[in-house]
């Protein structure tokens, strides 16, 4: 079938730059590599911008049918360019324009992005997160939160603007800086000491909980995933965890990911304490599908291939609108 890879490489296919950029940088290495699976996968392919420009390219490669049945779908790997809530913003185009794609709706991204929201769901389905407070100065109430905390953006992915903040006096300062640097809220939330997991998930009414992959931060100082950490430390898969709380990771991972109310795949983030008890971090409605991902090395270790994993994607979402996967 024609299936349209959508991503965000140009960032000039706007009218205007205004609003807050996106400051991660897409890999196209990563694009090329679900192209070449999914032609692996006997698909029609097309590699296109996620801009102003999109719906026409969509409507020249995928032009309507007859029936009125869409011709095509899009594997949606644009991650925005500017704005708020920027993974919503393709999605929100092809819902609008009436073409299926891999992945969650606006909605799911949404409730996703946002980790405030986010928490609040999953709280209320009964998944244990970390304590936590909302700061637009760093001077309100920490209420009966405790020392240390972790600070980052509301809105934030991939570890940018995350702090480890030991003291309340140095927490004005970081909250400032998200603030100022990122102009939104600061997410202040207790930090959880212990093992770091994270736990991917693939399909949707019956979900593949693939094997748990585990930060090994050995006898470092610092614990935690920050973009200021010298090297990524090693990874752990699967990672060696009792089957009594294996089966606790897996369903509280599946309650995240329904409550976020996420589609077709995502991806867990989860800290586990001294006593055994687990807290979930956060979700990540796109986790990055790089070969050398996080997502990509439980699914390997689970036996999928990379090209398998890609098409595996596609067709849980061709499911997902058609009721029945890609013939």
């Amino acid at each position: 079938m024609r299936v349209a890879v959508v991503w965000n490489g140009d960032r000039t296919g706007v009218i205007n730059r205004f609003g807050q950029s996106r400051p991660e940088e897409d890999g196209h290495e990563t694009v090329e590599g679900v192209v070449a699976a999914l032609q692996d996968g006997g698909h029609e392919t097309l590699l296109c911008e996620g801009d102003k420009r999109l719906l026409s390219a969509l409507e020249r490669f995928m032009p309507p049918d007859p029936e009125a049945r869409p011709s095509g779908i899009v594997f949606n790997m644009a991650y925005g360019i500017q704005g708020e809530c920027r993974l919503t913003h393709l999605p929100a185009m092809l819902e609008m324009a009436g073409v299926p794609y891999t992945g969650s709706s606006p909605l799911g991204h949404g409730l996703a992005l946002d980790k405030v929201i986010a928490k609040r769901l999953i709280r209320d389905a009964g998944v244990p997160t970390p304590n936590f407070r909302v700061m637009r100065r760093g001077t309100e109430s920490t209420g009966d939160l405790r020392f240390p905390v972790v600070v980052k953006p509301r809105h934030g992915f991939a570890s940018f603007g995350l702090q480890l903040i030991n003291e309340p006096a140095q927490l004005r300062q970081a909250v400032e800086v998200i603030v100022m640097q990122y102009a939104q809220d600061a997410l202040v939330e207790e930090y959880i000491e212990g093992r770091e997991i994270t736990v991917a998930l693939l399909g949707n009414g019956e979900l593949e909980v693939l094997p748990f992959v585990e930060h090994d931060f050995g006898d470092r100082e610092t614990r935690l995933l920050t973009r200021e950490a010298v090297a990524a430390p090693p990874k752990i898969c699967p990672a060696r965890i009792a089957s009594k709380l294996t089966t606790l990771l897996r369903d509280i991972s599946a309650a995240t990911f329904r409550a976020c109310q996420c589609r077709d795949y995502a991806r867990v983030d989860l800290r586990i304490d001294r006593s055994g008890q687990p807290f979930v971090l956060e979700i990540n409605s796109m986790p990055w599908l790089g070969m050398q991902s996080l997502y990509s090395l439980a699914a390997t270790t689970a036996g999928h291939s990379y090209s398998s994993l890609i098409n595996r994607i596609l067709d849980a979402a061709h499911t997902r609108y058609f009721g029945i996967g890609i013939p």
